[in-house]
């Protein structure tokens, strides 16, 4: 006969309730002799306890180290951005507070070593082509004419270049400092990365908007950027393609002409509006709001401030503000940027010659004829708003109150409506 349940419950007992009496009675023991402060500092202590473990890990997170989906998200919604890669914070994150050259990972420090013996190798190899350069640059009289020698010391210094950012492309504290903003522009390695990143999203973003808005070929009929351009009206960014309004467009941007080769250039900028509406003609002609040359650019001094300029060497029309008529399409404002030949600047009487006027502006003739070579551009839009009238008073533009509207074209006879069967 099977046992009772009631026989049951009085031989065993459950091993989960054991456990848990076994507890409640030591957790009475260990008050029994405490006194009354003591018991009241012991529950204060439990209390603010339980309320750091109930706060969430990411209510105040960490840019350097957050890398929880929950804290990234947090982070984004205050405004700031995640520094690095998910791995490097988390590596961070629960190292301590050791360097990140020192993290104990042992994958980590066997790999940095593999890569210390790539750079020693490499550095090895720097210093071969280095003198390699040297002897050909004393090598006279050369076996050859003057433009091959210069052509071979162009090829040698190139692969110079290209070795020096094999030798440090891999460290990952070069790829923390460029990812935390602190890269030098001056080393090769630094121009490469961020190249690569430039070309991975702005360059596509920049050519799909220029073709997307026809300024291909509208105002030039081809361009290959290799700079990458940033436009500034105060502080607010104007992203390719956006619309800026007439009261921030009537001051002269900054530019932000990034340039990824080593050395100097010398740049013009034009910005020209290819949608200015002509009656007389039933279409569009081109003005050109700014261009200036001689402008001075280098990796390490991107910035560019068209209104400070000096007007008698640098400034062949100064800004006019965009403005599009009440009725008219958006107006696109197309920033360009010009490599001019050689290292000398422009003649400035030849090139004030050449753009004497506004309207009717070609570029292309412009940049033909003083053998300039784009290299990079930007694009934003401009269309009537509120503070458009008083931005064109204040410039001396007319043509405020002019209202354009497109003209009703009379239907055919046979495919006119007869009135007669309206009800």
């Amino acid at each position: 006969m099977p046992p009772q349940p009631a026989a049951l419950g009085s031989s065993f007992r459950c091993l989960r309730c054991s456990s848990l009496l076994t507890r409640t009675v030591g957790s009475l023991t260990s008050h029994s002799f405490s006194t009354q402060r003591a018991l009241l500092q012991n529950v204060q202590e439990g209390a603010s306890s339980q309320v750091e473990q109930a706060q969430p890990p990411h209510a105040n997170p960490d840019p350097q180290r957050s890398f929880l989906q929950n804290e990234e998200k947090r982070l984004l919604e205050d405004g700031a951005m995640p520094i690095g890669s998910r791995r490097r914070r988390a590596a961070i994150a629960t190292g301590g507070d050791l360097p990140f050259e020192q993290l104990p990972y042992q994958c980590f420090q066997e790999a940095r070593k593999i890569l210390q013996t790539d750079r020693e190798d490499k550095l090895r190899l720097i210093e071969v082509e280095r003198q390699r350069i040297a002897r050909v640059e004393a090598q006279e009289p050369y076996p050859g004419t003057s433009a091959q020698k210069q052509l071979r010391l162009q090829s040698m210094r190139k692969h110079l270049e290209y070795l020096k950012i094999q030798a440090d492309i891999n460290d990952p504290m070069v790829k923390k400092r460029f990812e935390d903003g602190k890269g030098d522009m001056n080393k090769p390695v630094y121009r490469h990365l961020a190249d690569r990143k430039w070309r991975s999203y702005r360059r596509l973003l920049i050519l799909q908007r220029i073709t997307q808005m026809h300024v291909i070929p509208d105002v030039l009929p081809h361009i290959d950027p290799i700079v990458d351009v940033g436009i500034f009206f105060g502080r607010r960014a104007a992203h390719p393609g956006d619309f800026v309004p007439s009261t921030l467009s009537e001051e002269a941007p900054r530019l932000n002409i990034q340039l990824f080769e080593k050395g100097e250039k010398l740049v013009t900028v034009a910005v020209v509006d290819p949608d200015v509406p002509v009656v007389a003609r039933d279409g569009f002609m081109h003005r050109c709001h700014y261009l200036a040359s001689n402008i001075k650019i280098a990796p390490t001094s991107p910035v560019v401030k068209l209104g400070d300029l000096d007007r008698e060497s640098q400034v062949l029309q100064p800004w006019m503000p965009p403005f599009a008529q009440k009725g008219s399409p958006y107006h696109r404002l197309c920033v360009l940027v010009f490599q001019q030949p050689g290292s000398d600047p422009l003649d400035m009487d030849v090139a004030r010659s050449k753009a004497a006027q506004r309207d009717d502006f070609h570029l292309k003739g412009f940049a033909t004829r003083l053998r300039l070579t784009p290299i990079g551009a930007g694009l934003f839009r401009a269309q009537w708003d509120d503070g458009t009238a008083s931005v064109m008073q204040k410039a001396g533009v007319e043509g405020a109150e002019i209202e354009w509207r497109r003209e009703r074209i009379e239907p055919l006879p046979y495919k006119r409506k007869d009135g007669s069967r309206f009800r």
